[in-house]
């Protein structure tokens, strides 16, 4: 049965930091794979002052708790760009919501081009086998220059990024997703021209069994997956858009016997605000004049309006039914009751589950050893299998780089816990943690003590 009111139950919203500690969460930039992720958070974690780092992949954040005197913010940013990567403080849901936009378009753009120049290559392979050999091809498609022309911008400039993260992974003695695309895709590239080149010197009418599709058709595949990742990533930001919704825009603030509508975030601890029946109570406050009830189902799931006199305390968020009220606020910004919920939905979506923690360790060596087994390959293969057959050898080693790159290991447990519990804040259900989500699927029975929990309170016919 679908949950239709909040049932909260909260320690804090934020783990226990310590006196000295304060806690930030940046927006990284340039993470591809678990192994971006995890060597950004072996950086943050060994630089002086910082207590504890964790860098989510899926969200592309870093919560970061230091200590102020120790290192600053711009310190921990600057160990970030060291390692190669992009780090600002994070930005405001709308603004993250724009940024989310632009990739998405970035990546369907960059995939419909992609998709466009690998079309004919993939067309043109089905010419070499038996089983698609009814399938008619143009014989332009053959032409291994026309084939370079395709492959060469799909390489190098659609593909461009992945030497970018490759080379950063290198210069920080490291390998990730990146150093396998550009290992995989450019084998296959340069041997198909090393090919074309030597077609030259072949009789007339010799077309030689390229490889230009293997590498542009990767690239697209991977482009798929990257524009896939980024709606995925959209869709699961759709809790917190609607918490945040949940808020009053504007508050009616009395000043000096005038009352004057302002913005919700210029409301400041102490103003003094009128609240009229039928609207949202703007932020946390205590009531020091009228008498009302108010709805603070979307809270506590309780259906009945809960009277509110002078010397009450009230809720933003909560909608003031009847009477007028004068409230003076005593908690606004971040430290608003329904700011609490939105830290935690965000840090459940940001924290690791414990099957993660062995997807990273995983991760964090699974390019040097899928590389391992490519060299081992190509020497078995040149050495045994078919001895002195370079081409052949190359062929296999290329193959196992080629089918390793598409590495979603480290990436699906956290887009999981991203998807699972955004979806579960939509429909009223808070986890604080990934390994509380991770722990549901053992459930037996559950006890539902509070009214609302599971009901509308609002009889039908």
């Amino acid at each position: 049965m679908r949950v239709l009111r909040w049932r909260i139950v909260m320690e804090k919203a934020l783990p226990a930091a310590g006196a000295n500690h304060d806690q930030t969460t940046l927006q990284i930039t340039g993470m591809t794979c678990a192994a971006c992720a995890a060597r950004i958070e072996k950086g943050l974690n060994r630089l002086p002052g910082v207590k504890q780092a964790n860098v989510n992949l899926a969200l592309e954040t870093a919560q970061v708790r230091y200590e102020p005197g120790t290192v600053s913010i711009e310190q921990i940013i600057d160990k970030v760009s060291q390692l190669g990567y992009g780090a600002v403080l994070k930005p405001s849901e709308k603004e993250s919501g724009d940024i989310r936009a632009r990739e998405i378009r970035k990546q369907r753009n960059k995939l419909i081009v992609s998709a466009v120049l690998a079309f004919p290559l993939l067309w043109a392979m089905a010419g070499h086998f038996s089983f698609t050999s009814w399938i008619w091809t143009p014989e332009l498609f053959m032409n291994p220059w026309f084939q370079l022309v395709l492959a060469t911008p799909v390489q190098f400039m659609i593909g461009w990024g992945f030497y970018v993260g490759a080379y950063k992974a290198l210069r920080s003695r490291s390998a990730n997703m990146d150093v396998l695309v550009a290992l995989g895709t450019s084998a296959a590239y340069f041997y198909s021209l090393y090919l074309s080149l030597e077609s030259l010197s072949m009789p007339h009418g010799h077309t030689p069994q390229l490889y230009y599709e293997t590498s542009s058709i990767l690239i697209t595949l991977i482009l798929l997956g990257k524009w896939f990742e980024a709606l995925a990533k959209g869709r699961s930001s759709q809790a917190i858009k609607t918490l945040m919704g949940l808020q009053a825009k504007t508050a009616l603030i009395l000043k000096d016997g005038v009352e004057t509508v302002v913005p919700i975030e210029a409301v400041v601890p102490g103003d003094v605000l009128i609240v009229k029946p039928g609207e949202k109570i703007p932020v946390d406050g205590v009531v020091i004049g009228g008498v009302s009830s108010v709805d603070e189902s979307m809270l506590t799931g309780e259906s009945i309006p809960v009277e509110k006199k002078e010397g009450d305390t009230v809720i933003g968020a909560t909608v003031n039914k009847h009477g007028v009220l004068r409230v003076q606020a005593a908690k606004v910004g971040s430290e608003t009751a329904l700011a609490q919920i939105i830290r935690v939905v965000e840090e459940a979506q940001g924290s690791k589950a414990p099957i993660q923690r062995v997807a990273d360790v995983i991760s964090g060596i699974f390019v040097p050893i899928v590389v391992g087994i490519a060299v081992v390959t190509f020497l078995v293969w040149f050495f045994f299998v078919a001895p002195g057959s370079f081409a052949v050898a190359l062929e296999k080693a290329i193959a196992v780089l080629v089918i390793a790159c598409p590495c979603a290991l480290g990436l699906a447990t956290p887009t999981s816990i991203m998807a699972g519990s955004g979806r579960a804040a939509e429909y009223g259900i808070l986890f604080k943690g990934g390994e509380h989500l991770e722990a549901a699927q053992g459930l037996q029975a559950i006890v539902l003590d509070k009214t609302g929990t599971i009901t509308r309170g609002q009889p039908e016919l």
